[in-house]
């Protein structure tokens, strides 16, 4: 541990603050947080927290979470370009028109939105409980988003009308890989499981041994007897595969897979965050009420 992450935990101790951080931070930012994981466990983190300062080195979807599960809470992230594209692909006008359209549709939406479309939600999932989420409802027509590769993913897990909102909703990231590439590293390493993300397209889930959540991911890891595993999200997740089991080989299936907005997060800015209290995230009050029932019911069926 360097001199600036010693600095930045002592800070953190001063402060009565606590660091959460998502997978795809580097490692260095992964080594100062009390805890990282995926968007479903950070939710679950969020709703237990203690501390009266959180710095949330993720992107604003996953601080906006966290301010309308904790309003008495200063929730911080270190820096405030670091948004999510794809929360920002299903505009509220969108949503509220399909809504128009489908009334008898139950509304299922990603974590990976913005506050003001969960406050329009009846129900929010993660990659990782999204067929438990949708086969949970009574409704036989789910309005899903903004992912359609995750919504394709629920459509072949569920007897249920799944309706993409929008049509084209995705994550650049997992947008870049090809089914090339898997076949590739396949030959490379044979023995190799291939863990594919539900926000990938659909022709390489396909070639998945298992479909799984970064969460998921980590523990297939740890539980199965397999020394070597083909990684398809975003490339840190290598990384925290790593530090965990050491003894396991993580490979990246496109080195290049990197989410930019993720890794604005640097450790001056994250001291600079605690130092300075800065930048608070408050997701207005009555969005925020709206939105906690929607991430509550979630967090129940997951509890």
């Amino acid at each position: 541990m360097n001199q600036l992450q010693k600095e930045i935990i002592k800070l953190k101790e001063d402060k009565n603050a606590i660091i959460l951080a998502h997978n795809y931070q580097k490692k260095e930012i992964q080594e100062i947080a009390d805890f990282s994981g995926d968007s479903l466990e950070l939710c679950i983190e969020a709703s237990k927290i203690h501390k009266p300062i959180v710095v949330f080195c993720g992107v604003d979807f996953m601080a906006e979470t966290a301010n309308i599960l904790n309003p008495d809470k200063k929730i911080l992230i270190p820096d405030k370009e670091a948004e999510c594209p794809m929360a920002h692909m299903l505009t509220l006008k969108e949503l509220k028109k399909a809504k128009r359209e489908h009334p008898d549709a139950a509304v299922v939406l990603y974590v990976n939105t913005l506050a003001e479309a969960k406050a329009e939600a009846d129900i929010l999932c993660t990659s990782a409980n999204a067929v438990q989420v949708v086969e949970s409802l009574k409704e036989d027509k789910i309005l899903f988003g903004p992912d359609k590769n995750l919504a394709w993913h629920v459509s072949q897990h569920t007897d249920k009308e799944i309706i993409p909102v929008p049509e084209d909703g995705h994550c650049y990231v997992h947008k870049m890989f090809t089914t090339e590439q898997v076949k590739k590293l396949k030959k490379e390493h044979p023995n190799a499981e291939v863990l594919i993300h539900p926000e990938c397209d659909p022709e390489v889930q396909k070639l998945a041994d298992r479909i799984l959540s970064t969460g998921g991911m980590l523990r297939r890891v740890g539980e199965s007897p397999n020394q070597d595993f083909i990684i398809g999200t975003e490339v840190d997740m290598t990384t925290r595969i790593k530090m965990e089991f050491p003894d396991k080989n993580p490979i990246p299936l496109f080195k290049e897979a990197i989410c930019e907005p993720m890794k604005l997060h640097t450790l001056p800015k994250v001291k600079k965050s605690l130092l300075n209290e800065e930048y608070a995230v408050k997701v207005p009050d009555n969005i925020a009420k709206r939105a906690r029932k929607a991430v509550e019911r979630m967090l129940e069926l997951s509890a």
